[in-house]
């Protein structure tokens, strides 16, 4: 039986949340930069900028060369970005 790309994620995110002995939602699922700049609706160039300065302290991981996001953490910082008028100033 061929299991389809989705299915076969979440057969490994079961695996990997079993093995840890958490619930597998809590396995983080992670994007490219590519994907994390369509998201926060920048180019992939400003998240490198962001990644060299820390300025946006939007987390990231490095998995040898690559970069990876927590789509949580992409959530998180459009939550913190999020505002009700323009007098506001944003936590983070």
């Amino acid at each position: 039986m061929k299991l389809d790309k989705k299915e076969l994620v979440e057969s490994i995110r079961g695996e990997i949340a079993a093995y840890l002995g958490v619930q597998e939602k809590a396995v983080a699922i992670l994007v490219d930069p590519e994907v994390a700049a369509v998201v926060l609706g920048v180019e992939k160039d400003t998240l490198a900028t962001w990644r060299h300065n820390g300025a946006q302290q939007l987390p990231f991981l490095k998995i040898g060369r690559a970069v990876r996001y927590r789509v949580n953490d992409l959530a998180e910082y459009l939550a913190r970005r999020s505002l009700l008028h323009t007098g506001e100033v944003c936590d983070g």
